[in-house]
């Protein structure tokens, strides 16, 4: 329990951080599960060389995001490796669901 609440205060610090320097960008895609004051959870599409595909909650680098997103928007966004935030997130239209 403890090693899971440091690796979240870590995963928060890094997500608090600027994009990172000399870190490769990739390109997310996801839909949009829920929106609370703190980020967004994703059902993200896997991220080849970063991640394989899972619902997860992320910070978000623009606070006005959490405004414009709303649960069933399909977005795509920058991702860093190393670095559990949503850079440039752009809402790309509403799930078929």
């Amino acid at each position: 329990m403890v090693a899971g609440l440091a690796l979240m205060m870590a995963m928060a610090l890094m997500a608090q951080a600027p994009a990172p320097a000399g870190k490769k960008p990739l390109t997310f895609h996801g839909k949009v599960e829920s929106v609370s004051a703190d980020g967004i959870t994703v059902n993200g599409e896997k991220v080849e060389g970063w991640m394989d595909a899972m619902t997860m909650k992320y910070k978000v680098d623009d606070p006005k995001v959490l405004k414009t997103v709303k649960p069933g928007d399909k977005i795509t966004a920058t991702v860093y490796e190393g670095d559990m935030s949503l850079h440039k997130v752009q809402v790309d239209g509403k799930s078929g669901k």
